[in-house]
């Protein structure tokens, strides 16, 4: 019960926003264990960072599924149970009880590595109040946090597509590679389900921006001068700055945001491919790391139509193209392929990006 203390007001990292006034690094990497890269969404890093927590006696914080595929924030203490924590899972997290167990755990003298959102390490931050050298944060360059209500009625319908209950969900499949990466449901009645993220009625929700949390179309943590030690994101545009760093299996862009970061990447180095390069080139491939995505006009009557219709109904209705804009993605096909038939696609797609032609 509120007992108008003001104390929410006076640590809200909204309110009292954080100017936060570092030069941070950029790098293209990828983990050596090819095994490792494979089950990680990108380049495989935040493995290393956790093990090396890990084994200092230290605790990891991350987002895993439980047993009804919610999305929870939880620890562990053992390399072994980091695999909970590896893949992207496009769902709110639920934070818990976990800041406490954080502080409880710092207060201790043990390392602690938090991972999560960029508003998520913000909102510890303010919570804990004070500065602590035994934490290390690590976020992400977020896209935006889908609705747990669309995530729960896309699983129903899987089920009833399927005929049963999934028992393993992966949202970064990279049978086709990397960059058309897919999304998987494996089923307890020994069937799959796998499509590339293009199609899944899933992603194409997420990616048209109409299932966000209202927050995130007004982000407040879009920046590079983050709260964060480090930030781990996709290296979309790869292969128009460093080629060599990309084999389509995963690369890492990766922001060293302090000294606490430095220090732990550095103990990671000789585990890992990498190259400095250049920040403002690389958040130009990778804007969601500065802007917010628009808020999709139609988001008000998808939700409100969400009880109404089926899932595959719903996004069909609300996430098609238009007649316009299916025939200009022909129009760019049928360059593209000519392009790559006369060996220009690349040299082209360089000069796009060069001159801001191409985001």
């Amino acid at each position: 019960t509120c007992i108008d203390c003001g104390l929410c007001e006076s640590v809200c990292p909204i309110v009292n926003k954080k100017q936060i006034k570092n030069k941070p690094k950029a790098y293209a990497c990828y983990n050596k264990n090819e095994k490792i890269r494979l089950e990680s969404s990108s380049g495989g890093l935040f493995t290393l960072f956790a093990e090396k927590i890990i084994c200092n006696d230290g605790v990891v914080f991350g987002a895993r599924f439980d047993d009804e595929f919610n999305v929870v924030h939880d620890y562990v203490e053992t390399i072994e149970e980091l695999q909970k924590f590896r893949g992207s899972k496009y769902v709110q997290s639920k934070i818990g009880n976990t800041y406490t167990q954080v502080r409880d755990f710092l207060n201790q003298g043990r390392k602690v590595l938090f991972t999560g959102t960029p508003c998520q390490i913000g909102g510890l931050r303010s919570y804990l109040q004070k500065k602590y050298d035994n934490l290390f944060c690590i976020d992400i360059i977020c896209h935006g946090v889908p609705s747990v209500k669309v995530w729960r009625k896309y699983l129903a319908y899987q089920g009833v597509c399927h005929g049963s209950s999934p028992w393993r969900i992966a949202f970064r499949r990279k049978d086709e590679g990397w960059k058309r990466f897919s999304i998987s449901l494996l089923f307890n009645n020994n069937t799959e389900y796998l499509e590339n993220h293009k199609k899944d009625l899933y992603m194409k929700a997420f990616l048209k921006n109409i299932c966000l949390r209202p927050s995130c179309y007004a982000c407040n943590f879009k920046t590079i001068h983050r709260e964060s030690d480090i930030t781990l994101a996709d290296f979309w545009g790869i292969q128009n700055i460093s080629p060599e760093m990309d084999d389509d299996k995963g690369t890492s862009l990766v922001f060293i945001n302090s000294t606490n970061g430095e220090e732990i990447f550095n103990e990671i180095r000789d585990q890992i491919s990498y190259c400095e390069v250049d920040i403002e080139k690389a958040v130009s491939y990778n804007t969601a790391a500065i802007k917010s995505v628009p808020k999709n006009k139609k988001r008000n009557e998808f939700l409100k139509m969400i009880d109404l219709l089926s899932f595959e109904k719903l996004v069909n209705k609300y996430c098609s193209d238009s007649i316009l804009v299916k025939f200009k993605n022909k129009i760019k096909i049928l360059i593209k392929n000519f392009l790559r038939n006369m060996g220009l696609f690349d040299a082209v797609k360089k000069i796009l990006y060069k001159y801001n032609f191409l985001k």
